[in-house]
């Protein structure tokens, strides 16, 4: 069972920048796909991006792109979110999650341990 544990959020000015990062403990991190999802009040959980498992592959939804980057440091038992170009819209909890390497990282289905998720609010 891996242990996920996110950091980074806050508040920021529409236009800003947060970096968020989630460690990860409990099992060898390099056999994860990890992914972010994020979840605003009153709507469902959205899959935002994910790396495999060596970081060489990332994929975002369309809504981030070019705004957002993913990225792993195995070596840290971490992923992070740097994100750009904050917009209110992107006001949520950010989750991260992991899933098998083998799994495809451009479906959000099989993702599990779940971290508590960090808040951002993005100001207009």
């Amino acid at each position: 069972q891996v242990q996920l544990v996110e950091s980074g959020g806050g508040l920021v000015q529409a236009g800003g920048s947060l970096r968020l990062s989630c460690v990860a403990s409990g099992r060898t991190f390099s056999n994860y796909v990890l992914g972010w999802f994020r979840q605003a009040p009153g709507k469902e959980r959205e899959f935002v991006a994910a790396i495999s498992w060596s970081g060489g592959l990332a994929y975002y939804v369309d809504s981030v792109k070019g705004r957002f980057t993913i990225a792993r440091d195995n070596a840290k038992n971490t992923v992070y979110l740097q994100m750009n170009s904050l917009k209110p819209e992107d006001t949520a909890v950010y989750y991260c999650a992991c899933k098998t390497r083998a799994q495809s990282i451009t479906t959000p289905t099989g993702f599990g341990s779940w971290g508590q998720g960090t808040q951002v609010t993005v100001s207009s």
